[in-house]
């Protein structure tokens, strides 16, 4: 995000919850510094402060999932089922929903319950987008970590496991809902692996790792929560009774994801587009070798001192890519249509939570650009937006340097915008 207009850097509001509070019991530095991408970390419910300590029930319970899965008319992807590391047919467990909701693959309550009998693991995906506690929750711990998070829950039938000894390409928190599930936990056969580098590509080395002694053998309890690195090998099992858990995937962004942007922003030099040599073998090492040098020591100056349009660049493609793959908190579309039909100068709003903004002042103007929205106003208005992308509730007759009318018509184009959004009475 750039900061020109004072627009904090963190996405967290004041006065909210903690998400990852839910998540570890010790600091958030030692946490940063200590786990964060390099170990396993289990915490158990009874260690988590007492504020923290709610019932796992409130983000996704028995009673949500069965209301997901008979009246959410849920489809796939946002539901798979698995058995033994097998995935099902989809018809396997989807129908179409009858007269005037055809469409083919909705969950089937049914089908489920008799998959599930069968020994099959449900998989509800991307509950940060459909379940509203889980909404709040990811988009607060996406926010506090600063990466982009997706929430899964996984349904597994007693003594049953629905994936065999595999490893994820993004860290994960595991929380347990409801029973009992064992994990078995081994060293990586690759650190920090990247998106495109999946366990698929490396089964012997799975397999053979999953026969050595694990790092942690441990059975989670409703409360319990287990953060895992990216590239850790993991299994798990349903013990006594049905098992729910919450699995929060983080996709982190890396040293790689910068150097991927700073190459993109290097196709601006003119020298770096030159083509290479003609009429010589360019899969010979020894012609290769000194052009290869000759690039390095180009793209090394670039790295070394990068200039401000150049770190603007990158910073832009990478706030780019965080838009694209986190929500802000949803707006309610007829609310706000209603703020913005009885807008006056003592309407009360606020910077819509965990948005994103990106601010540059250029040619007499301010841009901001969020989500897929360009919005372009007069360098005049700069000191406004600052108080407007603050955080903090106001209203149109507190925006400085403007004449009253000007402040109301920026606060309509700003809700028009769903940059602000009404602030509730208790902000």
């Amino acid at each position: 995000m750039n900061n020109e207009t004072g627009a904090p850097a963190r996405l967290t509001q004041p006065g909210r919850s903690s998400a990852l509070r839910r998540c570890i019991a010790i600091g958030t530095d030692e946490f940063a510094h200590e786990y964060w991408g390099k170990r396993p970390l289990l915490t158990r419910a009874r260690e988590l402060d007492s504020g923290s300590r709610t019932a796992p029930e409130d983000l996704l319970s028995i009673a949500a999932v069965d209301e997901l899965i008979s009246r959410r008319g849920l489809r796939t992807p946002f539901a798979r089922m698995a058995k033994q590391g097998t995935v099902l047919p989809a018809a396997r467990f989807t129908r179409a929903g009858g007269s005037g909701a055809s469409i083919a693959d909705q969950l089937a309550d049914d089908k489920v319950l008799a998959q599930l009998a069968d020994g099959s693991t449900l998989v509800l995906q991307a509950l940060h987008r459909t379940w509203p506690p889980l909404i709040e929750f990811g988009s607060e711990l996406a926010a506090e970590l600063g990466h982009p998070i997706q929430i899964n829950s996984y349904i597994t039938p007693p003594q049953n496991q629905g994936f065999a000894a595999h490893y994820d390409t993004h860290d994960v928190f595991v929380l347990q809902v409801s029973g009992r599930k064992r994990w078995i936990i081994h060293e990586p056969v690759l650190r920090n692996p990247l998106p495109e580098q999946t366990w698929e590509q490396r089964k012997d080395e799975v397999a053979a790792r999953a026969k050595q002694a694990p790092t942690l053998d441990v059975v989670l309890e409703p409360g319990d929560v287990l953060y895992l690195p990216r590239g850790y090998l993991h299994a798990a099992s349903a013990l006594g009774e049905l098992s729910i858990h919450l699995t929060v995937g983080i996709h982190t962004l890396n040293r790689y994801t910068l150097i991927r942007e700073l190459l993109a922003s290097a196709a601006s030099d003119p020298a770096l587009r030159d083509s290479l040599p003609m009429g010589v073998d360019l899969s010979d090492e020894s012609v290769l070798a000194p052009l290869l040098a000759d690039a390095a020591r180009a793209l090394a100056e670039i790295a070394d001192r990068p200039d401000e349009a150049r770190v603007a660049a990158v910073a832009d493609r990478v706030g780019t890519e965080l838009s694209r793959s986190t929500r802000p908190a949803p707006i309610a579309p007829l609310a706000q249509a209603a703020a913005l039909a009885t807008l006056t100068a003592d309407t009360s709003v606020r910077l819509r939570p965990f948005l994103r903004v990106s601010v540059r002042a250029s040619s007499g103007q301010v841009n901001l650009r969020m989500l897929d929205t360009r919005l372009s106003l007069p360098a005049e208005q700069e000191p406004a937006l600052k108080l407007a992308l603050s955080g903090a509730v106001f209203t149109p007759a507190d925006l400085p340097e403007l004449d009253p009318v000007a402040q109301v018509e920026l606060v309509r184009r700003l809700l028009t915008h769903a940059v602000v959004v009404p602030a509730d009475p208790g902000d």
